[in-house]
């Protein structure tokens, strides 16, 4: 098992030698963020959905968010077309979601409140506190269109493992660390793009 783990690894690497990808360094984070993340269950991570440094094929403008759901990526559109590309986790077939949107707001540790047709679908969610149990994680960013919110969020996640998967609700999950760099650098009424 362990060899074919190295082997998987040492593939991708090599595979992202080709690429123009440059890594981008861990943002800083406070003492409870870094206690909190601690607490969230690790995951083995995919070097695919490592957060790193490109060339923009957006063509969006500089401050603009860019969901790719088929290939499982978020974009954050840099000056000079350069992105910072992050992995995510995406919204299953039946309750994805694309459109335009903005940012309204943002959070740190925010409170998870599930809406009425969720709590509907699976009884078992429940309101809960911020903080490294919550399904929301370390940061929302909530989208809306005009002023309505679409009740789709941009965070993070207790379930690490599930980067570069379809099975959310619709929101688009990032690892903690990469929802904390996004949330630095996105403005509220920053434009969102989930295709």
């Amino acid at each position: 098992m362990r060899l074919s783990s190295l082997s998987l690894i040492l593939a991708t690497m090599t595979a992202l030698a080709g690429c123009s990808f440059k890594g981008v360094p861990e943002p800083e984070v406070s003492v409870r963020d870094a206690d909190w993340m601690a607490r969230v269950p690790k995951a083995q991570e995919d070097l695919r959905y490592g957060r790193y440094l490109m060339d923009d094929p957006t063509g969006e403008t500089p401050g603009t968010i860019v969901v790719d759901s088929k290939e499982r990526f978020l974009y954050y559109v840099l000056p000079g077309k350069k992105v910072i590309r992050y992995g995510v986790a995406v919204g299953d077939e039946i309750y994805g979601w694309t459109g335009t949107s903005r940012i309204a707001r943002k959070a740190e540790w925010p409170d998870w409140n599930p809406p009425a047709e969720m709590k509907a679908r699976w009884p078992h969610v429940q309101y809960t506190k911020g903080g490294p149990d919550n399904p929301l994680g370390a940061r929302a960013l909530y989208l809306y269109e005009g002023n309505k919110d679409t009740l789709y969020r941009i965070h993070g996640t207790n379930e690490p493992e599930k980067i570069g998967l379809a099975v959310s609700s619709g929101c688009i999950r990032m690892r903690n660390i990469d929802v904390v760099d996004l949330y630095n650098r996105a403005d509220v009424n920053a434009k969102v793009v989930v295709r």
